[in-house]
């Protein structure tokens, strides 16, 4: 049950999905699509390297969606991507057992930065390790996905089903960029170089798993755990019917401690696949 309140998280969903997804469009709209194409010098900032790069778009976007969110869901903590980097403990509260709002607040920020369109906005509301509900919004084009566990996955509310790849055709697989893998991890990771296997690296890991569950792409292959990054898109490719495993078969756990790398796809044989490849390479 919820704290304070004499409803389930599903009754909490029936009755407040549109109130987050209000709130994930009102975020785009006020503080990363102004920005868009517009950043200037000093609204971007580098995090762990080059290539971590944040913006004001990032933490703006970021408060907005922890004071709604924290508000729609007494009892509730939210873990965003900036206030983590601001204080790494604050990532516990997702191994504890209030709901917490796991955000990415500008999936794809290098796209962003380069004024590109293939960044999003990920939501996603979970509970002792298990994801209940996601949101995946890609503000460029006004597209919202949203996944609900038990109740189907979709994209502008239609059904999204992933289906399964066709015979004879290379699996389509997006992996970690090389900017961002350990050398163990691009050892295994070149086990997708073989013959009907197309591995490509990734853009926005939201948008690959929106593409997965579209069956637009057959597979992902990522070797990092940052739950903003994964919650909302693993329940949006299962909700369409695919699946996900780690490099050893067990499904990936937002709450860490996987065997890297990692696979969603679209079918449980797809999956299979991919991280059969991946432990072999290893």
């Amino acid at each position: 049950m919820i704290e304070n309140h004499n409803e389930t998280i599903d009754e909490f969903l029936t009755r407040r999905s549109p109130d987050v997804e209000d709130a994930v469009r009102k975020a785009a709209a006020q503080e990363i699509m102004p920005r868009w194409r517009r950043l200037a010098d000093h609204e971007v900032d580098r995090k762990a390297g080059p290539h971590d790069l944040v913006t004001d778009a990032d933490r703006n976007a970021e408060l907005y969606l922890t004071g709604v969110l924290a508000a729609l869901l007494p009892g509730s903590v939210v873990v965003g991507e900036e206030a983590v980097h601001a204080d790494p403990a604050s990532y516990e509260a997702i191994r504890g057992d209030a709901p917490v709002w796991i955000v990415d607040p500008v999936d794809g920020t290098r796209q962003f930065v380069h004024g590109e369109s293939g960044f999003c906005t990920l939501v996603a509301l979970a509970v002792r390790g298990v994801v209940h509900a996601s949101w995946t919004y890609a503000p460029v084009h006004d597209r919202l996905a949203t996944a609900v566990r038990g109740h189907g996955a979709h994209l502008d509310g239609e059904r999204l089903r992933a289906g399964s790849p066709l015979p004879g055709q290379d699996l389509r697989v997006a992996t970690s960029h090389p900017d961002f893998t350990t050398d163990a991890q691009k050892r295994s990771l070149l086990g997708l170089r073989t013959d009907g296997v197309a591995p490509r690296p990734c853009g926005s890991a939201g948008l690959e798993y929106l593409a997965v569950a579209r069956g637009e792409s057959d597979a992902t292959a990522f070797g990092w755990e940052a739950a903003w990054d994964h919650a909302a898109g693993l329940l949006l490719v299962e909700e369409a019917g695919g699946t996900h495993l780690t490099r050893v078969g067990r499904p990936f756990d937002i709450r860490g401690g996987n065997t890297l790398p990692f696979t969603a796809a679209r079918d449980a044989a797809t999956a299979h696949r991919v991280v059969g490849l991946l432990a072999e390479a290893a």
